[in-house]
């Protein structure tokens, strides 16, 4: 027989009183609880549509750190990459001219033993021409190079001079284009005031643009005091896979941000382009565009016996603001829009994406300090946190190959990565990503503020100091 079902009220006690609650009593006294409702209320809207909001960040965020992954170890990736980024074995005959531009402000400490350094280089002396530029103003400077200057002229070496300017802007770009008037060589190259150069790099070059017709060479740099601060192993690393690895995938789809300094151009093709733009806060990576956009490939080598060593920046608050202006040169050369000439669909994308990276840290920063927060007050549901996850597996893969970088950095120069350092590494990695979501958000407001100014790197030549201790122990 079918039992009947009696709708009744039945009240139910709690602490604050009673409340009516709706059942249904069946005819064998058992009481069955009302089916809940099918509407979602406004709170589950709004979780539901974070949840979906994370699940996305969370898989673009994966993907963008899978790119960055690739780009780190393209060059292992790629046999036939890795051996043509290689120096050659064997060096052509000397044909080749070099006009070597060494602006210089405020570099009373490094600049004599760069002029030596460049002097010094295994190549004819007749096929180098030295100009170290310097604004009128900095007389410490002037002081120095004419000092070192007159010295190698009593040495009777010639071909090394001092050019002064004192019109604006007093930045590098400006002083590249005034030495650029004065340049009388086949091929134009470019050294920071602190750079120890190869005593190599100009036969690598020659040998290089002899036997390939390039017009532009980007050759390696190499940060070396990887011990001197707590951020310093993770910068040396992020030059260590730039030029030895992202700039090969950048040239090979003709569209790459060249670097600041040994960097070679035939000065036809400088001529041809213009110059550097002496408002852009990076005028290497603005070059670089620009000479893609025109269909002028570049060719980059690496090769860890000739890289030119830098030292990383002496404070903290100096790499903040060496990193704040390249992110902001980086996004004054997406807004100039040079990039949009790119001939392909692909180069323009790789270009667009490059150029507004420091956008993607800004935003990653952001959302790090949010993921903090919503471990501890947000339940997420199992799928979503497992998503979630996803860019914290591909984070541990790029330290687990950094950590693999800084050994091979390492032995590729007789140094030596103690476990302890790469404990310290890992502890900085963290912070050290934050760091640069700072300095990014910094340009992000610079730029937006139209603050435009060159704030300049101190350089102390501490990667000197190191190599000297290197060279005393050994």
């Amino acid at each position: 027989m079918r039992r009947a079902a009696v709708r009744v009220y039945i009240a139910a006690e709690a602490a604050t009183g009673a409340h009516a609650h709706t059942g249904t009593l069946h005819s064998d006294g058992g009481y069955r609880p009302p089916a809940r409702s099918r509407r979602v209320g406004p709170g589950r809207a709004v979780n539901d549509l974070l949840y979906l909001v994370l699940a996305v960040i969370s898989i673009l965020l994966a993907v963008q750190g899978g790119y960055t992954l690739y780009l780190m170890i393209y060059t292992w990736d790629q046999p036939d990459v890795h051996e043509r980024t290689r120096a050659p074995d064997h060096f052509v005959e000397p044909s080749l001219s070099f006009t070597v531009m060494l602006p210089a402000r405020h570099e009373e400490d490094v600049i004599q033993t760069t002029i030596g350094r460049v002097v010094g280089a295994n190549y004819p002396a007749e096929l180098l021409q030295v100009l170290v530029i310097c604004s009128a103003d900095d007389t410490g400077t002037i002081s120095k190079a004419e000092q070192k200057v007159e010295e190698l002229r009593l040495e009777h070496r010639q071909g090394v001079d001092v050019v002064v300017f004192d019109d604006r802007p007093v930045n590098k770009p400006h002083a590249l284009n005034v030495a650029l008037r004065h340049a009388a060589k086949d091929v134009v190259t470019v050294f920071d005031a602190e750079d120890d150069v190869h005593p190599d790099i100009f036969n690598v070059v020659n040998t290089v643009m002899v036997e390939d017709p390039v017009k532009v060479v980007q050759a390696g740099v190499q940060l070396m005091n990887y011990r001197d601060r707590w951020y310093s192993p993770l910068n040396v690393l992020e030059y260590f896979f730039w030029f030895k690895s992202t700039l090969h995938f950048f040239a090979r789809y003709g569209s790459i941000p060249l670097g600041g300094n040994t960097v070679f151009f035939r000065r036809s093709v400088l001529q041809m382009i213009g110059g550097w733009d002496e408002h852009n806060l990076t005028e290497d990576a603005d070059i670089g565009i620009r000479l893609s956009s025109e269909g002028v490939a570049a060719r980059v080598v690496y090769d860890d016996r000739y890289v030119t060593r830098e030292e990383t920046p002496p404070t903290l608050g100096q790499f903040i603001r060496q990193r704040t202006r390249w992110s902001q040169g980086f996004l004054q050369t997406f807004r100039k829009g040079d990039w949009k000439r790119m001939r392909s669909r692909a180069q323009r994308l790789l270009a667009a994406y490059t150029l507004t990276f420091p956008l993607v840290q800004a935003a990653l920063g952001l959302y790090a300090v949010a993921a903090l927060v919503m471990m501890f007050q947000v339940k997420a549901p199992v799928l979503v946190a497992l998503i979630s996850y996803l860019p914290v597996f591909l984070l541990a893969a790029h330290f687990l190959t950094a950590a693999v970088g800084l050994r091979e950095f390492a032995d590729a120069h007789g140094l030596k990565a103690s476990w302890g350092l790469t404990l310290s590494m890992a502890l900085a990695w963290f912070p050290y990503q934050l760091l640069l979501a700072f300095a990014a958000l910094r340009a992000i407001a610079r730029l937006a503020f139209g603050i435009n100014n060159w704030e300049k790197t101190r350089h102390v030549g501490a990667h000197r100091e190191r190599q000297k201790a290197g060279e005393h122990a050994a």
